[in-house]
C-alpha cells in the first residue's frame, strides 16, 4: 500500500502573486533511500514514484482520489494568513511602537 501526502503549496520566494496556490498537490511519500552513482556522482533512486505529482482543484477531489486507489494518505492543511490592513498615514501616528 502506498503512502501518499495531499497539501497545498506555498508561495515561493520569486512569486509575488498567489496564482495557482489553490491547487492541491498529491505526491507519493519516497519508498527508497537515494543514493550516488558510483561511476558519475550523480543522486538516483530506483522509485519512480518521486517524480510523480498530481494537481486537484479542491481537496475532496484529491482525497476521493487516495481511498479509491487504496493509498494511505496525509492531509497538510495551509496556515491561515493574516492581513494587516496598512495606510501611509499609520507611518507618522503618535502612538506608533518602535
Amino acid at each position: 500500500m502506498s503512502q501518499v501526502r495531499i497539501y497545498q503549496p506555498t508561495k515561493t520566494a520569486m512569486q509575488s502573486g498567489r496564482s495557482r496556490l489553490e491547487l492541491w498537490i498529491l505526491e507519493y511519500e519516497p519508498a527508497a533511500a537515494k543514493r550516488a552513482d558510483p561511476l558519475m556522482g550523480w543522486i538516483g533512486s530506483k522509485d519512480t514514484t518521486g517524480q510523480v505529482r498530481m494537481r486537484f482543484k479542491t481537496l475532496d477531489d484529491a482525497v476521493a482520489f487516495a481511498k479509491r486507489n487504496d493509498f494511505d494518505y496525509c492531509v497538510t492543511k495551509p496556515k491561515s494568513r493574516k492581513i494587516q490592513p496598512k495606510d501611509y498615514s499609520a507611518n507618522f501616528a503618535f502612538d506608533r511602537i518602535e
